[in-house]
């Protein structure tokens, strides 16, 4: 078991099942649940154990993963598992929710008297399931230093934003905004280079190996000239509840008018069906 103990996760999303598969792998003891119990269920095929309520997953329970897509979900299975888990067990939140979301969370956490920290994820299924995804962490030091070693299965770096919880909610904001800025300053790159009538790729050409130059660039630019989005490493759909995140929590829209622009740009995206597309696929809007 690794020294762990008993670790359990709370969804088994694209990145709880990638997480799962990650421990597993390195020999850790899971239990898993899911609201759609047949999305937790192959899990068992990696030696999980898979459980029927987030009650009965968490009975003894030494770290509990929490991977859920948005804060009604968190604040719905704290309620339904808090209790049934040992005092001293540590609640890791890694769900994205945003700075008014992580606010309700820590307060049911803390009504229910559970150590809670976070580790906000930076990567998609690929790095969590080869243990580098880059972890931003926030809350009590003591108690984050307690999981780092479990942290460290899953992350090649962890970045600590602070003492309190939210810390690391708002540096993933501000992280995957620009994502989404990268994402589409390339394909307006690509769109403006057919306005004038030259070859796209002569962008990424132009900016390797100079200060402008990104990996990230050109990953996302050979997605945008494939004919196929599909599969999605990051959906489309994700990255836009994000930007729309972290509008919510820099106040009314105006503050950050790149941020408007792009989040403008991902909602006529959604609006075209490219949602579970990856997030490459906001070239389609531009061209």
């Amino acid at each position: 078991m690794n020294g762990f103990g008993k670790v359990v996760i709370l969804g088994t999303g694209i990145m709880g099942r990638a997480l799962a598969e990650r421990l597993l792998g390195q020999g850790v003891e899971v239990t898993v649940w899911n609201r759609t119990a047949e999305r937790a269920l192959p899990l068992a095929e990696f030696g999980a154990t898979v459980a029927g309520t987030p009650a009965a997953a968490v009975v003894g329970a030494d770290v509990v993963l929490l991977t859920l897509f948005d804060a009604e979900a968190v604040v719905s299975v704290l309620g339904e598992a808090a209790d049934a888990a040992p005092v001293d067990a540590i609640w890791v939140q890694l769900s994205t929710i945003g700075v008014e979301g992580t606010e309700r969370v820590t307060s049911v956490a803390a009504g229910h008297g559970l150590t809670l920290v976070e580790a906000m994820m930076l990567g998609t299924k690929g790095p969590a399931e080869s243990g580098t995804l880059v972890l931003l962490t926030g809350g009590d030091p003591d108690r984050l230093a307690a999981v780092e070693p479990l942290l460290a299965l899953v992350s090649q770096k962890r970045v600590n934003a602070g003492p309190t919880v939210g810390a690391g909610t708002r540096l993933k904001l501000v992280c995957n905004t620009w994502i989404g800025l990268l994402t589409a300053g390339t394909g307006q790159a690509f769109a403006m280079l057919r306005a004038l009538g030259l070859d796209e790729k002569l962008f990424l050409e132009a900016i390797a190996g100079g200060q402008s130059d990104t990996p990230y660039a050109h990953a996302k630019g050979a997605l945008m000239l494939a004919d196929d989005y599909q599969p999605a490493n990051f959906q489309l759909r994700g990255l836009h509840k994000d930007l729309e995140l972290a509008e919510a929590a820099t106040g009314d829209a105006g503050a950050f008018p790149i941020l408007d622009a792009v989040r403008g740009l991902y909602d006529r995206a959604e609006d075209h069906g490219l949602g579970t597309e990856d997030i490459a696929a906001v070239f389609r809007v531009l061209a």
